[in-house]
């Protein structure tokens, strides 16, 4: 479809946060790791390790994620990594990271001494140094206990990020979020003592009952912490989810107008905006002299069940589900693999020679500082214009403008970002997704 066709359609078609989804991913002829990064660079790469617990399923959330799973069944988990890593090692030889996340479901799940054990075995078998690359670990308001934050200082933890979503209770609870006020201070203040460097706070409007009022009144309790980040999401109601089961929708549907006001304040309050969902603090701390790495061109590497990688031409991870009993199968099977096992590839999506580029084109647009026309060239050796003429209907609509090589959305396009990334898929990524039984 033309963009102009989009106009009046809603902005919320679907978060981009990476491309090709996981839903475009099939099963593949098994091969090995070493066959898979055999002609990629292992300098500057990101290395992700997915923890899939936690102690609640939030209403809204499709993450890779279990609720509340037996100490020995996070044990074995654990003791899987671990061979994963292994196989890693086996496979691929020394590798060079220069950045690291800790994600999920919620990594802090994990008690101290087994947050210990996971940076100590990241250490011996993937050779991190965690102290001496940005390094980011998600939380959640139980959590985030003193003896896990002083585990997470200690290996040189430099961003904690809070999944808060509302600091008024009753938006909490309509998003099936069994916390209190008073818990999420307690959590923060826990976090500032433990004087980890970046704070970010994520909030989320478009909740049951939410209005601009309540919405700005939770913004101004999060400024209150000065965090160094905030990120903005707008709500989805998506398939398999507790609001889902629930029926939960829009009388009116106030996310617009609340990304907007948002994103006022939060400019009024001297926050830089890095996305349509993520604002820097002028006092964040400077990661300039941290070593290179482009999520545009440089490769990722996860590790656990749910954890996506990335070469130039192959996304892969293990098998995808949001459902909980098929979460829970894929994670039992992933708790039995053996060495062998882990050292092959055998589930993920080709990404051809034209979809690296869609994916370069997204990854950069969609961000505040733009897509880099010369280093688009520098990339692909062709012309981005030729490559993706769709840019120029973003052009017309007056959504991006055009200044010195650099392609950036306008006010109007930023807060189209989840219309316009889904607007630049493939026709074959999009079938894919389309035909993607959910489970």
């Amino acid at each position: 479809m033309h963009l102009r066709e989009y106009a009046n359609a809603t902005p919320y078609m679907g978060y981009s946060y990476s491309y090709p989804h996981k839903s475009a991913y099939r099963q593949l002829e098994p091969r090995s790791l070493r066959d898979v990064w055999a002609s990629e660079s292992h300098e500057q790469l990101f290395l992700y390790l997915h923890i899939p617990f936690c102690e609640m399923r939030c209403g809204f959330c499709n993450l890779f994620t279990t609720t509340n799973p037996q100490a020995a069944v996070v044990q074995r988990y654990l003791a899987t990594l671990e061979t994963h890593m292994q196989a890693v090692h086996n496979e691929l030889g020394p590798l060079h990271f220069s950045r690291m996340a800790i994600g999920g479901g919620t990594p802090t799940y994990l008690d101290a001494a087994e947050l210990e054990q996971l940076f100590n075995m990241s250490q011996r078998w993937l050779g991190v140094n965690s102290r001496l690359i940005p390094l980011s670990v998600e939380t959640s308001p139980h959590t985030a206990t003193a003896d896990r934050m002083a585990v997470l200082r200690q290996a040189g933890v430099d961003r904690v990020s809070i999944g808060v979503q509302s600091f008024l209770d009753h938006e909490a609870h309509g998003a099936g979020r069994a916390q209190r006020r008073p818990e999420v201070e307690q959590a923060l203040t826990t976090i500032r003592a433990a004087q980890i460097p970046n704070l970010n706070i994520d909030l989320i409007y478009g909740l049951p009952n939410q209005t601009v009022a309540t919405w700005l009144e939770s913004l101004e309790i999060a400024l209150q912490w000065q965090p160094e980040e905030l990120y903005l999401y707008p709500l989805y109601v998506r398939p398999l989810t507790g609001l889902d089961r629930r029926g939960t929708g829009w009388e009116q549907d106030l996310r617009l107008e609340c990304y907007r006001v948002g994103r006022e304040r939060l400019l009024a309050a001297g926050y830089q905006q890095i996305s349509m969902r993520m604002f820097r603090a002028a006092h964040a701390t400077d990661d300039s002299q941290a070593p290179s790495y482009c999520c545009q061109t440089d490769g990722m590497l996860g590790l656990g069940a749910g954890a996506r990688s990335y070469t130039r031409a192959l996304h892969y991870s293990s098998d995808y589900a949001v459902g909980a009993s098929s979460v829970r199968q894929i994670i039992q099977s992933y708790n039995q693999r053996s060495l062998f096992d882990l050292s092959q590839v055998d589930y993920g999506c080709e990404v051809s020679s034209a979809e690296q580029r869609r994916r370069f084109v997204i990854q950069s647009l969609l961000q505040v500082s733009g897509l880099d026309a010369q280093a688009y060239r520098a990339q692909f050796g062709s012309e981005l214009l030729d490559d993706l003429g769709q840019i120029n209907e973003l052009l017309e609509c007056g959504w991006a403008e055009h200044h010195n090589g650099i392609y950036q959305l306008t006010a109007a396009g930023l807060e189209r970002s989840d219309l316009i990334g889904p607007w630049l898929y493939s026709p074959q990524i999009r079938q894919l997704s389309e035909e993607f039984i959910l489970r």
